[in-house]
Formats: structure tokens, sequence, C-alpha cells
């Protein structure tokens, strides 16, 4: 991790890999963790493999969605890792996202009570992590980290 260009997190989830990797990898349970709450998502698209996409919508009224994420995974393997980008979207065009662009490296890792799941997002400049730092990097990203460590675990979201 290079401190200047990447922001990261870390959580034990107290549930086994499966049911972190079927959080991320089952677009009905996807649903319920993605966007901070109360907001909602709907997912378009969850194909988990590399070149495959991720495109979601969100909304606060939960009848209005508009787009949200819309990115390819670069690598995954299973139960392990997932890597994705939003400088790249679903139809694997050049993009430049808003509010900014950046590649994020999800590992899941077996511990003593459940799955030690560690995020970095990587920026490709300073101004950039700054930029998602001043956004709410910590708060966002730990918010929803919580949301699918109570879907894993079996306490569901919404």
């Amino acid at each position: 991790m290079n401190p200047e260009l990447d922001l990261a997190l870390e959580r034990v989830i107290r549930a086994p890999r499966a049911a972190v990797w079927s959080a991320w990898t089952d677009p009905s349970r996807f649903e319920k963790w993605w966007v901070p709450a109360p907001t909602r998502c709907r997912v378009d698209r969850l194909d988990v493999r590399p070149g495959g996409a991720l495109v979601t919508r969100l909304s606060n009224d939960g009848v209005q969605f508009v787009p949200h994420v819309d990115a390819t995974f670069l690598v995954v393997d299973e139960l392990e890792r997932i890597v994705f980008t939003n400088a790249i979207d679903s139809a694997w065009r050049p993009t430049n996202p808003a509010p900014v662009p950046m590649t994020a490296e999800i590992t899941l890792s077996d511990h003593p009570h459940g799955t030690d799941y560690r995020i970095i997002v990587r920026h490709g400049d300073p101004a950039a992590r700054a930029r998602h730092e001043e956004l709410g990097f910590v708060e966002g990203w730990g918010s929803v980290t919580k949301q699918l460590a109570g879907v894993a675990e079996g306490q569901g979201v919404r």
C-alpha cells in the first residue's frame, strides 16, 4: 500500500469466508449492503468474473433509482480476492467517473473469529486520494462494510 495514493480499511467479520463471498456475488444479498442505509441499491449487473460488470443504481426514496457505479471486475479469485475499477466501465470503455476514479481490492482470509476482510482503494494521484478521503471514505466504506458484516453474519440489513 502506498499511503500517498491509497486508502484502506480492515474488519473481522464474524462469518465464514463463503458467507462474505456470497454477500459479494449474490445480487439479492449485494443490494442489502452496497450503499449506506437508508439509501437503497438496485443491481443492474453483477457478473463477478474478470472482465465482468458491476453496475448499480441507488435511490433515496426507494422509487426513483439513479446511476451509481458502472465498473469492471479485473481479478476474481474465488473466496479470496476481488478487484474492480470504475476507471473502465462495464462496456470496457475508459471513463473518468465521479467523484474519483479508483481501483478497489478486497481480500478475504481466515481469522479465528471468522473472516479477515481488507480493502485497499488505489487512486491515480494524491489529489484523487485526498478527494476520496474528504468525501468520507472511512465513514462510507466503513458503514457499508458494517452492513456487509450484518448480511454475512445472518443479521440482514434492510
